[in-house]
């Protein structure tokens, strides 16, 4: 067992503010007898307490306390006004300092999030041990706590983990745990990237074959796309409706947000495959496609055609009623036009509707989705080249893959195009979108700089800095290397607001997200690898106010994750050792795409 002041001083994400009492009238301890009162709006987060922390420390937490001399040796959950009103609905305020004499534990927040991230907090001062499943010490111990006060607060209301579960498929329970992780790290946001070329992850009632075709593939590329190695095993899976609804009831429990994302009209080789009609029949035998079996940006897109948007429409209602966030995501990214370009179909569609070329035809496609979306509700959100039309893929071969590449063009919109795009298609902002419609930056800062100062809201998700793809040190050891090199404290030292954003611009950046691509993470222990210890460090830089990226005491919080790295290995997470893979991390002879030298600052 740790000391005390160990324990509070290993706090991560750190926090807003803690009060250590030296003087406080000693440690509380939660015993056998140790009840758990929740007031109104708190019984949620009582439930998962009993579930998390009852296993680990055998401890019932039976419901009490609530009488007119409360339980000294007990945990109160509150909702306050008067923290909501000075913290936000996400603050909370933990008392350990025996300042009351009827509770051990008094856990206040502004809303029932608030309460959940404090009731975070609290199980990081009980230990290592309060992340296990059974008690590993004499079961009627008692969990003595630390005297002091937390008040904190969230800098973002986005502070999320983007997951593509496309490349490899990944089950249900192992999403389940990832849930959990990102409470554990007061992660808020999960962004499900369900659809791609490689595969259709979730059940669509009226397209069946969505996923008893696309949601399969026959092989797999092992290792970046040009390896010469193949996994010969067919590769697949899906989630059936009731899976996706099992996941999203999970993360609200946890006061997580699911964005579901839906990718059009590139990467859709997998829909393509099940549906032939949805691609530019005119120029390629599209009933001859399968799931795609390698990685990069393929040309199969869909076709700009009546039929295919009622297609996607009743997808999206269908996910709609699955999935209650207020932003729907969809891709927009990488949608090479070189069918287009070819299709007579597509041609015509142009000059009907008097588009200027290629890139205004997926301009339309995205608006028309924008506007569909906010008639029923919903926010839009897209990857940056919703901004623009997408058009950074053109010219480049169907095998290359942006998220392994470093290479970025960033090409604004002209005012004369801007004026085109938004003469059409209702009310609209300066680019063409709705005003709801958000930015998800991934190329760098400078979409979501464009995005904000036009007053689109903006999820910060720079590949440069939290693609958590990217390898994590240089060596030939780090397995498949993917990209430039992101260490531990590059994480540590992103910063989601990028300098010389007016203040009204940088109020639209709502957040950040660190993003996982899956072309080279085979299996969740792969993932583990790639994921953690970096969203640690990037948990901080969404929750806490830190200084500038060159004033943070990366040492400290070195420090903090020699405590933070016992949590992770009783939560059995397979992370990166500080000093290297382990020998069964690594995949000697599986070629990856390292990329040298400082990623650009774009």
């Amino acid at each position: 067992m740790h000391d005390d002041h160990d324990r509070h001083e290993s706090l991560i994400p750190a926090p807003g503010r803690v009060e250590a009492r030296g003087d406080a009238p000693g440690s509380r301890s939660l015993d056998a007898d140790a009840t758990l009162d929740a007031g109104p709006g708190t019984e949620g987060v009582a439930r998962w307490l009993r579930a998390a922390l009852g296993p680990a420390t055998g401890l019932p937490f039976a419901p009490g306390g609530g009488g007119p001399a409360g339980d000294p040796g007990g945990i109160r959950l509150r909702i306050s006004p008067a923290i909501e009103e000075a913290y936000g609905p996400e603050g909370y305020r933990l008392s350990t300092d025996g300042s009351l004499d009827d509770v051990a534990v008094l856990i206040e927040g502004g809303s029932a999030a608030g309460v959940f991230w404090g009731a975070q907090t609290l199980r990081q001062l009980l230990g290592p041990d309060a992340y296990r499943k059974a008690p590993v010490r004499r079961v009627d111990r008692d969990w003595d706590l630390p005297p002091l006060t937390v008040t904190d607060s969230p800098r973002f209301p986005w502070r999320g983990l983007m997951l593509d579960v496309s490349r490899h498929f990944m089950p249900k329970d192992d999403v389940l745990r990832y849930l959990d992780l990102l409470a554990a790290h007061k992660l808020n946001v999960f962004h499900f990237h369900l659809t791609d070329d490689q595969g259709w992850r979730i059940e669509i009632k009226r397209h069946p074959r969505l996923t008893e075709v696309g949601a399969w593939r026959g092989r797999t590329k092992w290792g970046h796309r040009a390896s010469p190695l193949w996994n010969e095993t067919p590769h697949g899976g899906y989630y059936t409706q009731d899976d996706i609804r099992e996941i999203v009831a999970y993360a609200g429990e946890r006061h997580i947000t699911v964005v579901p994302e839906i990718d059009i009209p590139g990467h859709s080789q997998a829909a393509i495959a099940a549906y032939p009609e949805l691609g530019n029949t005119d120029v390629v035998d599209t009933a001859a496609l399968t799931v795609w079996d390698t990685w990069g940006v393929n040309p199969n897109v869909l076709a700009p055609t009546d039929a295919t948007l009622r297609f996607y429409e009743g997808v999206f209602e269908e996910v709609l009623d699955l999935f209650p966030s207020t932003f729907v995501h969809v891709g927009g990214d990488e949608c090479p036009k070189g069918q287009w370009k070819e299709s007579a179909t597509a041609q015509a569609r142009i000059k009907e509707l008097g588009l200027a070329d290629e890139n205004e035809l997926q301009s339309w496609f995205i608006r028309h989705f924008d506007r569909w979306l906010a008639d029923r509700g919903r926010r839009l959100i897209g990857w940056d080249e919703i901004l623009e039309g997408g058009s950074r893929a053109e010219g480049r071969a169907a095998v290359e893959s942006d998220e392994e590449e470093g290479a970025r063009d960033e090409r604004p919109l002209d005012e004369e195009r801007r004026q085109r795009v938004r003469a059409r298609g209702g009310e609209t902002t300066e680019l063409g979108l709705a005003p709801g419609a958000a930015v998800s930056s991934w190329r760098g800062y400078a979409g979501g700089i464009t995005a904000a100062e036009a007053g689109h809201d903006v999820v910060m998700c720079p590949e440069q800095q939290v693609y958590l793809d990217h390898r994590q040190a240089p060596g030939e050891d780090e397995p498949m290397p993917i990209g430039y090199v992101r260490t531990l404290e590059d994480v540590y030292r992103f910063e989601p607001v990028p300098p010389g954003l007016s203040p009204e611009a940088a109020a639209h950046v709502i957040g950040t997200q660190a993003n996982v691509w899956t072309e080279v993470m085979e299996n969740r222990g792969r993932v583990d690898y790639q994921v953690f210890p970096r969203l640690a460090a990037f948990a901080e830089v969404a929750w806490s106010a830190l200084p500038a990226p060159a004033e943070r005491d990366f040492a400290a919080f070195e420090r903090r994750m020699a405590a933070h790295y016992r949590r992770l290995d009783a939560l059995g997470v397979g992370y990166r050792p500080p000093t290297g893979p382990l020998p069964w991390q690594r995949r000697p002879g599986v070629l990856g795409r390292p990329i040298e030298g400082l990623p650009p600052n774009v």
